[in-house]
């Protein structure tokens, strides 16, 4: 669950502190969820991944995890370790 979180935020090119902010948790709490600590509040673990469009019931049964969680890591794999804010640019002269 913790890499579709941190797969869903790279997608929506979400710094850590955007989604936590948006959520109302710590940075720190959001990289727990991110690795899957299990001392993580179940509540806050799906607050989150509703927040980066984590299908949580989806229609998938048990025999295609390890085919997503593989596909997960493939597609983190390709991504930016590092995401910025976007800055706005007042281009008016």
């Amino acid at each position: 669950m913790g890499k579709l979180i941190r797969l869903g935020r790279k997608e929506r090119k979400m710094t850590e502190e955007d989604l936590s902010g948006r959520a109302g948790i710590s940075r720190r709490t959001l990289q727990k969820i991110e690795r899957g600590d299990p001392k993580c509040e179940i509540g806050l673990v799906f607050e989150v991944a509703n927040l980066v469009g984590v299908n949580l019931f989806g229609d998938e049964g048990n025999a295609n995890i390890s085919r997503n969680i593989s596909r997960v890591d493939d597609k983190l794999a390709l991504l930016p370790q590092l995401v910025r804010s976007s800055m706005k640019v007042n281009d008016e002269f």
